[in-house]
């Protein structure tokens, strides 16, 4: 079976079931659970559904409010707000940052500490949710936009090489001793020229993107200063990245558990 048979599987899955698991899904197509993990990261980064520990669930349908400017990406796992909370501690005041429209960095959205930053998205999704922010200049790079409200484009990748960044958040299909790798060549491409104009870099992976190779290669990890993963996050591949020069920081997911359980 194609890769593209499989992903029209799962979504047939997901479409009847709201959600779906990556073991059940192995079994079921007799593939690698590796396999599924990219189909699932292929399928999240062209907004079709949403990665969960184990597995996906299906994209709601978000209503907006008129004069709303809170994050309307729905509640993240305790995987992503754990790695968001480290995240953000790197930010400093006057800092210029890219943040693009991934799951990831809807997170870190939601975490921004109240200071003075200039921000450059290529996601409109993501510049919706910071307009009108006093603290915030505001910087949209443009191309073709996708579905997702994403722009990855020839044009976009070129636009970019015009900015300087303090700082990145770079995340992507998968990051493993290999490299950072993604979904398609364009989106690649982008991430790729992203980080050639950025001061700092740092990788924003939950534990399920360890270890995995995605279709397209960014770069190599040690184009990264730090990676930020979780506490499921599996060591021996982190031990690998690791010895490439590149600073790893396991983020407790706890916090959210203990408070669930309040």
């Amino acid at each position: 079976m194609f890769s593209e048979e499989r992903r029209e599987k799962i979504l047939e899955v997901l479409k009847n079931e709201g959600r779906v698991l990556a073991k059940e899904l192995s079994d079921a197509l007799q593939v690698s659970i590796d396999s599924i993990r990219r189909d699932l990261s292929s399928l999240e980064d062209n907004g079709l559904l949403k990665r969960t520990h184990g597995g996906a669930i299906a994209v709601t349908e978000v209503k907006k409010g008129p004069a709303s400017n809170e994050v309307r990406f729905g509640e993240g796992s305790k995987y992503e707000k754990a790695i968001a909370r480290e995240a953000v501690k790197y930010i400093q005041e006057n800092d210029t940052i890219f943040l693009s429209g991934g799951g990831m960095h809807h997170e870190i959205l939601k975490h921004l500490p109240d200071c003075r930053l200039t921000i450059v998205t290529n996601s409109l999704v993501t510049a919706d949710v910071l307009r009108g922010k006093e603290n915030i200049d505001l910087y949209v790079v443009g191309g073709k936009v996708k579905n997702s409200g994403n722009m990855t484009d020839a044009l976009v990748t070129s636009l970019i090489s015009q900015y300087s960044f303090d700082l990145t958040f770079t995340t992507g299909g998968g990051i493993s001793d290999r490299g950072i790798s993604t979904a398609n060549p364009e989106v690649a491409a982008f991430i790729s020229a992203v980080g050639k104009v950025s001061r700092k870099r740092i990788g924003v992976f939950p534990h399920y993107k360890i270890g995995v190779n995605a279709f397209a290669h960014v770069g190599p990890a040690s184009t990264l200063d730090v990676i930020i993963t979780d506490d499921e996050a599996p060591r021996d591949h982190l031990s690998a990245i690791e010895q490439q020069g590149v600073k790893i920081i396991i983020a407790s997911s706890h916090q959210d558990t203990q408070s669930e359980a309040e």
